[in-house]
């Protein structure tokens, strides 16, 4: 059986599955290479409307396999960074894919399964999941995950959970910000599909910008550059044939025309 599934349903909503549940969804070189290959194809496929990634069995993922983790020890150095460039882009294409991205974390998540979380837009845990940032007992540090979960927690909470490696519980995770929504796991697929509800309401282009906005404006002084490429983004939108299509909905009392039935 496949290690990564991948589905689309009628309404655009597609599902990303780690299918590895006897090494609770670990991933190794292969499935990191399948799932950059899926995620592109999914961010450039116009009928997907979001992505759902989960992991199959009781564990949403436990980072690194340790045959894989094995195998790099004996790698040179050159090797470890090809090697560790390939999970670097794997990332990066699931947190800058051109549409909504929703973790759903049904167990625990622990080292890159942390960073998947928080490279995704949006994240709803079961109140049994657990979390961990474990590299360091290892001898290792959460480098190419660190970006993601740096700017989901913060670099306080980076300063405690990357460097005792302690386990923290789904409402920590909540405090912190790597999860957005806590439930009880038998309500945990209600949840998603609310929230999955909702996105499906936004305007396809908008969501894409929207990502992008947030990426160029973070962490940066509101200086005349940005007054002024803000004001054009904004400008482009309400000139766009979404933009147009969105505003006229509105005023008309109907559904815009990329909701399904509209």
């Amino acid at each position: 059986m496949a290690d990564v599934l991948i589905s689309v349903r009628d309404d655009g909503i597609a599902t990303v599955t780690l299918n590895r549940p006897d090494v609770h969804n670990a991933f190794n070189d292969t499935v990191i290479a399948t799932l950059t290959e899926g995620f592109r194809r999914l961010g450039a496929d116009p009928a997907v409307r979001l992505v759902l990634l989960r992991g199959n069995g009781p564990s949403f993922s436990a980072g690194a396999d340790l045959g894989w983790m094995k195998r790099m020890a004996g790698y040179s150095l050159e090797q470890n960074r090809e090697d560790a460039l390939g999970l670097a882009a794997m990332l990066r294409t699931l947190a800058e894919l051109p549409k909504p991205t929703m973790a759903v974390v049904q167990g625990p998540a622990f080292g890159g399964g942390v960073g998947l979380v928080a490279a995704c837009d949006i994240a709803i845990a079961a109140d049994t999941a657990a979390f961990a940032l474990t590299e360091v007992k290892l001898g290792l540090i959460p480098a190419t995950i660190g970006p993601y979960v740096v700017a989901a927690i913060g670099p306080r909470a980076c300063r405690r959970y990357f460097l005792t490696a302690e386990r923290f519980s789904a409402l920590e995770a909540h405090r912190l910000g790597l999860v957005h929504e806590v439930v009880p796991g038998h309500a945990l697929d209600t949840a998603v599909e609310k929230v999955a509800g909702r996105l499906l309401e936004g305007g396809p282009r908008a969501q894409a910008e929207s990502k992008r906005l947030i990426r160029d404006l973070y962490g940066r002084a509101v200086d005349d550059v940005v007054v002024a490429d803000t004001a054009a983004r904004i400008a482009e939108t309400r000139a766009s044939a979404e933009g147009r299509e969105g505003v006229a909905s509105f005023l008309e009392k109907r559904k815009p025309g990329w909701v399904k039935g509209g």
